[in-house]
């Protein structure tokens, strides 16, 4: 139930030059499920994560920075990282193994940051 005034969480939005092949990377990667597909907007839902995908062919908006950091836990990092990493991913640096579990950072196809841990 919202209050009035109070601000309700909608979803995280990402800028993508190609929203099906995000679509698909969250997907197949982390299996999302897809609400909504076009080639210029994408709706996916992961329990009760809300991922907005909206495409944008600006460089300057689509950077390879810190624009957003997805946070994911699963149940086996290595067979994760493999999957997204076969779909266009690339690690910021090596498998982290501490003491509470696994932790990874990787950035998707466009560059956003994905975090990744398996807990110990």
């Amino acid at each position: 139930m919202v209050t009035a005034g109070a601000a309700s969480f909608r979803w995280i939005l990402q800028l993508h030059k190609d929203v099906p092949k995000a679509a698909r990377f969250y997907k197949e990667g982390l299996d999302f499920s897809i609400n909504v597909c076009t080639l210029r907007w994408a709706e996916l839902e992961s329990g009760p994560l809300k991922l907005a995908l909206m495409h944008s062919s600006s460089e300057i908006a689509v950077q390879k920075g810190y624009s957003s950091l997805l946070s994911f836990t699963v149940t086996d990092i290595n067979n994760t990282v493999t999957k997204l990493m076969a779909l266009g991913a690339e690690m910021d640096g090596p498998i982290k193994y501490e003491v509470h579990g696994k932790v990874a950072a990787l950035r998707c196809i466009d560059g956003h940051m994905l975090g990744l841990y398996e807990p110990a």
